[in-house]
């Protein structure tokens, strides 16, 4: 095999590359930059004609065998680390499963897009992955009931970080055994730490459910519960319980009767408390019941590609994030989060859709959106990521899954777009990147419509595509921080590459996260008063 080095011998010796252009050449073939490598190959065909003898056909037989290089090479002690690594994380998958899961989850406890994907995972394995439980959880994930079922760790969870669990909860459970009952935890852990938002936290994610009172009532009964704990370590820390213990079970304080609650949370509501806490749905999924209309009726996210460019597409699933703009003329449009069981992506609504289906466009609304698949620049050029430019807006209520029937069949593959051709006059002044937007989208019958693109936004003079948001995280294991900065970019949608930079000691590790926002003075702004002043930069 022919290394990166070797590169730069043969295009200094056969085609008369200087040091400086031959290392140029090794960039692009170790970064597989396959536009640099284009600007560089007439220099190089034309040096190994010249320069080293050859002919033309065998220096573009040799330069296609770079191309193909390019696309796979890899430095050899890189890969050897790697290849090793891969081996150890097969092993352990393959003869411990339950063990190697339960660690992947803890390592990616704050990223809940991986999370999602490995839960999926553990359920294709069977492996459970269960909600966490005041008395079988641990900080990190864990195995419960020795093998096949792994517990959801109660550090995942916001309010409750690990300094919390690891110093108050666990210690405690270990030394005098299982919590009893609510009142039972809230006699024995500390009432001046363990306070109102980490109740609340553990109740409506489930970590009381063994208990057997309903979240409903757990709620309700909360401020009893947390005062029945309060008195009774105080009076414990006073000396009074020993005072009083000689009179036996008349001195002790009676535990709380936990009343019915007057209203029951609905489960829908109780599944989107697990979104926010947790970051996911686990005990169940708001699109359960969906499963058989959305696998007939729409087609699989992961088919929004650039090689789909172009294309027709209907997706659907819950919508988890909407952020409204104005363009110039003052029309609205929107970006739009969506997801689905095991994936998630985002939907653009022009003004003259947006006209029509707005209403619709409501988080944790159910949906089918009929769109086109567009992986263009403003110049037409294809790019990495892919959008759907949505034209048909579709609400799926209740009443629509009741009288749907299954047919047994799925959707074609997503079909080409037809082209439109625009009549002279109005429309014939359409520009190219509206036609890449908005083609083969109007409903049959219907004029094409003027209407305002992303490049006539107010704050879109520069491109954001080359910037990145650069955040430095002092404390990684700061959940509400963390949470914080997937807030404000979750209401922020925009085409801003994040890095986060964790501090670890005297290193800093760079972190590229999923996910992509609008840069503002205002996100800036919020981002430093979460941060500090030095710790947000835009590059």
């Amino acid at each position: 095999m022919i290394y990166q080095e070797q590169f730069m011998q043969i295009s200094k010796e056969w085609c008369g590359f200087t040091g400086g252009q031959a290392d140029t050449l090794r960039k692009a073939v170790g970064k597989k930059k396959i536009d640099m490598m284009k600007k560089v190959k007439p220099q190089f065909i034309e040096g190994a004609v010249k320069i080293g003898g050859a002919t033309e056909e065998i220096a573009e037989t040799f330069w296609a065998q770079l191309l193909d290089f390019a696309n796979y090479c890899f430095n050899k002690s890189h890969a050897a680390c790697y290849a090793l690594v891969a081996y150890w994380t097969a092993y352990l998958k393959a003869h411990y499963p339950d063990a190697f899961m339960a660690a992947l989850m803890t390592s990616d406890m704050r990223w809940t897009d991986r999370l999602a994907i490995e839960i999926a995972e553990c359920k294709r394995m069977g492996i459970k992955v269960l909600g966490p439980d005041i008395n079988q959880s641990y900080g990190d994930f864990g195995i419960v009931g020795g093998e096949n079922t792994i517990r959801f760790g109660l550090s995942g969870i916001k309010s409750m970080g690990k300094a919390l669990v690891e110093e108050c909860v666990i210690p405690e459970r270990d030394k005098n055994g299982p919590f009893k009952s609510v009142c039972d935890f809230a006699k024995r852990v500390d009432s001046t730490k363990f306070n109102k938002k980490s109740w609340e936290a553990a109740i409506k994610t489930g970590a009381f459910d063994s208990f057997g009172h309903s979240r409903s009532d757990l709620l309700f009964n909360l401020e009893s519960i947390q005062a029945y704990g309060a008195k009774t370590q105080k009076d414990a820390n006073s000396g009074q319980m020993d005072l009083f213990g000689m009179m036996g079970d008349a001195g002790v304080i009676p535990e709380v009767e936990i009343k019915k609650s007057p209203t029951e949370f609905p489960e829908k509501e109780q599944l989107l408390w697990e979104r926010d806490l947790m970051g996911l749905y686990l005990s169940a999924h708001p699109l359960d019941k969906y499963d058989t209309y959305f696998s007939e009726q729409t087609h699989p996210m992961e088919l929004i590609t650039p090689e789909n460019n172009g294309k027709v597409i209907i997706i659907g699933g819950i919508i988890t994030a909407v952020r409204p703009l104005l363009t110039k003329k003052g029309d609205k449009m929107a970006f739009v989060k969506i997801e689905n069981k095991t994936t998630e992506t985002e939907f653009i609504v022009f003004p003259s859709t947006f006209a029509e289906s707005g209403s619709k466009l409501v988080v944790d609304n159910v949906v089918r959106v009929q769109g086109k698949i567009n992986a263009t620049d403003k110049d037409g050029n294809l790019t990495s990521e892919a959008k759907v430019m949505a034209e048909i807006v579709e609400l799926v209520s209740d009443e629509v899954l009741e009288n749907y029937e299954p047919t047994g069949t799925k959707l074609a593959a997503p079909a080409k777009a037809p082209e439109r051709s625009y009549k002279r006059g109005g429309n014939a002044s359409k520009t190219s990147a509206e036609r890449v937007y908005r083609g083969g989208f109007h409903r049959r019958g219907d004029a094409p419509k003027t209407i305002d693109t992303a490049r006539v936004l107010a704050h879109a003079p520069r491109d954001p595509r080359k910037e990145r948001l650069y955040l430095l995280i002092e404390n990684p294991d700061d959940a509400e921080t963390l949470s914080a900065v997937r807030r404000l970019a979750d209401i922020n949608m925009g085409f801003t590459e994040v890095v986060l930079v964790i501090r670890e000691g005297e290193t800093k590790r760079p972190l590229r996260m999923p996910f992509k926002v609008e840069v503002s003075n205002e996100l800036l702004n919020k981002y430093r008063e979460l941060l500090g002043e030095t710790c947000v930069k835009v590059v």
